[in-house]
């Protein structure tokens, strides 16, 4: 069976102040560590050894995964003593893998979510007879990702990272941040310094002649780069727009985990999940975000596509829309943070002491 390698080494830095105490895989994503339901959908598409490139907070996962067996799992952790990129995490890791040279194995990053048919990836790699196939997505801006041009047989013909110009913009295929190696491939990344997949590995590998395969998948497909993306991933993961075997709960429009308490006339909708041990204040209204284990919400707020972080508490009245609110701060009563405001860690709002409109 395939094996895999999950490259969950990043800082996060565009999650800060979210992956301040936390690693962005492990930021909790309709009611979960995200890499949850990366590992669960992994399992689910016969996965069995997987093992986790770690580097950024590494000491977090093992604690909380462990050997894996809860998830019908083997994990291993390999940890970088400094950032290695992409490709260098996949060479240093190699060791670890038990597969045969022509065997393929699955590789994907630690900040997608997707609904990707890792089982058709993988037999579109076998049939192919490729090197490396490659998961490529469409999308309608394609100027901040790499650019995966095909032929008509689905062979990769070039690689052009972030393209500008209209002339640039030969493709809306993008590379979508899961692939298939064949094992001996990996054993080509040059060792113990930093490479990146992307620039250097594909490019240099489609120089030398090396086959690589583009399997367009266009099913649910989301980068959790940003805190925007991270709250619309948890509250599609809540919907069931994007699929999850790993939810705890029913989908629906609001997922409430079993400690949490939440009065009864606070209104919960858009895909909102609420923590363990979160608290919901009276005719609070609360869509479209998630409310890490926790954090407190005084009466009559209202909440809509933002992060609260855990053990974080928002005073009566306020509004928050578009924003973080980092684990630990405190928000008082009648404040508004709006679209794009970070509230760092264990920061402290007085009582209406941000506004955006009047106080009267």
């Amino acid at each position: 069976m395939t094996e895999a390698i999950l490259l969950v080494g990043g800082k996060g830095t565009r999650l800060r102040p979210l992956t301040v105490h936390t690693p962005k895989p492990m930021v909790p994503a309709a009611g979960v560590p995200f890499l949850t339901h990366q590992l669960a959908r992994a399992r689910a598409a016969g996965v069995e050894h997987i093992v986790l490139a770690t580097s950024y907070l590494a000491e977090v996962f093992e604690p909380y995964f462990g050997d894996g067996s809860a998830l019908g799992l083997h994990l291993e952790y390999v940890t970088e003593r400094e950032p290695l990129g992409t490709g260098g995490a996949i060479r240093n890791v190699a060791s670890r893998l038990h597969s045969s040279p022509d065997d393929p194995v699955l590789i994907f990053n630690g900040d997608i979510l997707t609904g990707l048919d890792i089982g058709a990836l993988v037999s579109t790699h076998t049939t192919s007879g490729a090197d490396v196939s490659l998961h490529l997505t469409r999308v309608e801006d394609p100027r901040a990702f790499g650019l995966v041009p095909t032929d008509p047989t689905g062979r990769v013909t070039a690689f052009l990272e972030k393209p500008q110009t209209p002339e640039e913009i030969v493709t809306d295929q993008i590379n979508a941040g899961a692939y298939v190696f064949r094992r001996s491939v990996i054993d080509t990344i040059p060792a113990g310094r930093p490479v990146s997949v992307e620039r250097e590995t594909f490019p240099d590998l489609l120089s030398s002649g090396a086959h690589l395969q583009g399997m367009v998948d266009s099913t649910y497909w989301l980068d959790l780069g940003t805190p925007q993306a991270f709250v619309r991933g948890s509250a599609d993961l809540v919907l069931g727009r994007a699929p999850s075997p790993a939810v705890p709960g029913r989908c629906g429009d609001r997922l409430v985990l079993p400690t949490a308490s939440v009065a009864t006339d606070a209104k919960l909708t858009g895909g909102t999940v609420v923590g363990e041990g979160a608290t919901v204040g009276e005719g609070a209204r609360i869509d479209g975000s998630a409310l890490l284990p926790g954090c407190v919400i005084g009466a009559g707020a209202v909440i809509t596509d933002s992060l609260i972080g855990a053990g974080a508490t928002i005073g009566a009245r306020t509004v928050v829309s578009g924003a973080v609110v980092g684990d630990g701060a405190t928000v008082g009563a009648d404040n508004e943070l709006r679209e794009g405001v970070r509230v760092w860690c264990g920061a402290t709002l007085p009582d209406a002491s941000l506004r955006f409109s009047s106080d009267q």
